[in-house]
């Protein structure tokens, strides 16, 4: 069986939340965030999970209860860097999925789709996505006119027909684990914020030849990323509807 693993990015403090608790502890129907995405990622059927720590490492380590490994982000200096912080623990064998741990909305039944998806197409790399209204904020995903992905292009970096594109980009991508680990060691902080952009290992994988592909996500809720109070009192209302349907579903 191929190997499916998981890295989850849990190493920020997120200072919007005006809180000194680390943003992935914060709970959301009773459970931490970041429980929320390990769940999800094992019942999707990830064997091994891996949870990238940083700001206060060690109570994040001990918050967490479930059976994973950690992989330590001593500097934080962009996504790309934290992946590369569990490097030896991704290994080559396989495909990984890289989740965030402040979305806990997100589904496994989505999670296995997008890994469905990836092996069907034979990826190198494949992105969730999500079709929105406001696109502002976000990462473009930019296809030809066939319809085929090219780039991801940061709002920043958009030019004006592209700011037009309402796909957007999650955050969240399944990987082909050697040629992500390759993409790794290519990757540079060459801009404004000198940080290692993961964003920038799908550019380097599809030179390479390999295939990239957008899967849009269905439910857009999914791929809430929980920065502020208010965020999490939406991710709290959200889940506790989704609790209730499940419920009314078991009982009819």
């Amino acid at each position: 069986m191929d190997k499916f693993k998981a890295v989850i990015l849990a190493a920020g403090k997120g200072t919007r939340m005006e809180s000194d608790l680390p943003k992935v502890l914060h709970k959301v129907c009773g459970e931490t965030m970041v429980h929320h995405t390990i769940q999800a990622a094992k019942d999707a059927g990830a064997t091994e999970v891996i949870v990238i720590v940083g700001y206060e490492g060690q109570l994040v380590k001990r918050e967490i209860l479930d059976i994973v490994e950690f992989a330590e982000q001593h500097e934080q200096l962009g996504t790309g860097h934290a992946v590369m912080c569990a490097r030896d623990k991704i290994g080559t064998e396989g495909d990984v999925i890289v989740l965030c741990g402040d979305t806990p909305l997100i589904s496994s039944e989505t999670i296995k789709r997008l890994h469905d998806v990836h092996k069907k197409e034979s990826n190198g790399v494949t992105v969730l996505s999500a079709k929105v209204d406001d696109p502002t904020g976000y990462g473009r995903i930019i296809r030809d006119d066939k319809g085929a992905f090219t780039k991801i292009v940061e709002q920043k970096d958009c030019t004006e027909e592209e700011l037009e594109v309402n796909e957007i980009n999650s955050g969240m991508y399944v990987f082909n684990s050697e040629a992500l680990n390759f993409s790794l060691d290519k990757l540079t902080n060459n801009n404004a914020q000198g940080e290692y952009y993961l964003t920038d290992t799908i550019a380097i994988i599809k030179s390479t030849g390999l295939k990239v592909d957008a899967m849009p996500i269905d439910d857009i809720n999914e791929i809430l990323g929980v920065n502020t109070k208010a965020q999490l009192a939406e991710a709290e209302a959200i889940m506790r509807s989704r609790i209730n349907l499940d419920n009314i579903d078991k009982t009819a």
